[in-house]
């Protein structure tokens, strides 16, 4: 008998009057997205067995969870996010000085200040679709939505036979509509960058909504002339069915934290030799990059993404910019929501896609750079990886995780199969 349950997302402003939470029947509980005048700033599952939770324990819960992003934005040491990488340089790891801690006062007051800053240049928005109008419409409404407008919002058709994407933009005034009939997600985004007329380019899925300030959270984080490309937090829409919370919870989600983490060279120089985790530094769903960019390293690779290798297009591109000697930034305030796969068999059919579009890039970075830590972790980090994982499903017995590693490694033996068939 399947005995799963959905989790309830609920956003909780902190600055606003705090209840005391209760459970409900359908849920086996609350995925809790606590927010200090919409900075988003830490999460925590509340099991119904927690429930009901008094305001006043709510509160201390909060207060735990935000304090990491809340140092992290006020101070300059001890609070800082860790790089997903071992570092050899004490500086990032120092601790906090005591006298910074001493002099805070009014923390959250002091947040939302620092919060306020100014904007400037141009945005242009590139949403790619497919055969999607239903979560297509949900999108484009959040777009029209959203407190600093863009210049320019496009649709990319990737669905040539289909017209009801067509009929759809046209009845939402301010969204220019166009047609790429040659299959793939980075070929549609390319056309997208192509009839693009800002300064600053920023992409999202159809299955995604993205928050009011999702705009001005990404412009702020251009001010270093050395950031080519900023990603943002991508927290789940709902996770109302188990491929939703498997894929949020069984395999990470998009979420990569609540505290800004800035990619340089120290950190692909540091981790050159193992292979560098770009995937760390978001998803495709909400990234922008400035226009400069396109032009220093090239547009994305059309072997790449959906509708071609699998995916992968987006990190393979942040690996450029990263070797060619310029930075990503991760802004977690730059906030979407996405919602994931709703049934087991999309989810397996992403997860298969996913490593062999991951594969396809190693390759593909292999190529272009001659960096062997591409290799190395396709032929010693990931056999290491899903060996301790077979026998550790051996142990334990083989649940719906473990199975999914067959799905993988699938994935990962078709990827180098594509690239060889591609390069």
């Amino acid at each position: 008998m399947n005995r799963f349950a959905p989790w309830k997302v609920m956003h909780i402003e902190l600055s606003e009057d705090i209840s005391t939470l209760t459970a409900e029947p359908k849920y086996q509980g609350i995925y809790a997205i606590f927010w200090w005048c919409g900075i988003p700033l830490g999460h925590e599952e509340i099991s119904a067995a927690q429930l009901p939770m008094s305001a006043a324990q709510l509160v201390n819960l909060a207060v735990q969870k935000i304090t990491p992003a809340v140092g992290d934005r006020l101070l300059n040491q001890g609070f800082k996010a860790p790089l997903p990488v071992i570092s050899q340089n004490p500086s990032r790891d120092a601790p906090p000085e005591f006298q910074s801690l001493i002099a805070l006062q009014q923390p959250l007051k002091r947040l939302q200040e620092c919060s306020l800053q100014p904007v400037s240049g141009s945005v242009s928005v590139v949403v790619c679709t497919r055969n999607r109008p239903e979560q297509l419409v949900r999108c484009l409404r959040s777009l029209q939505n959203l407190s600093q407008p863009p210049q320019q919002i496009i649709v990319i058709d990737n669905a040539p036979s289909d017209d009801a994407t067509r009929q759809l933009v046209a009845q939402m005034p301010g969204i220019q509509y166009m047609l790429e009939p040659r299959p793939g997600l980075s070929v549609a985004r390319n056309t997208g960058i192509r009839h693009s007329i800002g300064d600053i380019i920023a992409f999202t899925d159809d299955d995604v909504e993205v928050h009011p300030n999702w705009i001005a959270r990404l412009q702020q984080s251009f001010e270093n002339p050395k950031v080519m490309a900023v990603t943002g937090l991508i927290l789940p829409g709902e996770l109302e069915t188990e491929a939703q919370v498997a894929f949020e919870k069984g395999f990470g989600g998009f979420n990569q934290g609540y505290r800004v983490l800035t990619f340089d060279s120290q950190f692909f120089e540091e981790m050159r030799y193992r292979g560098v985790p770009v995937w760390h530094i978001g998803a495709g769903a909400n990234m922008a990059f400035r226009r400069k960019a396109f032009e220093l390293v090239g547009y994305f690779d059309e072997r790449l993404g959906a509708g071609a290798s699998g995916c992968s297009e987006d990190s393979e591109f942040w690996y450029r910019i990263l070797a060619e000697g310029w930075f990503c930034h991760y802004e977690p305030t730059a906030v979407v929501y996405h919602f994931h796969r709703s049934d087991l068999d999309s989810l397996k059919h992403q997860i298969y896609q996913y490593m062999r579009g991951h594969v396809a890039a190693l390759l593909v970075q292999f190529a272009r750079y001659k960096h062997w830590g591409n290799l190395y972790r396709l032929f010693v980090t990931l056999p290491k990886y899903y060996t301790r994982q077979f026998f550790s499903g051996l142990l334990k017995g083989f649940n719906f995780f473990n199975k999914m590693l067959f799905v993988e490694v699938l994935g990962c033996f078709s990827g180098v199969q594509y690239y060889l068939q591609n390069k």
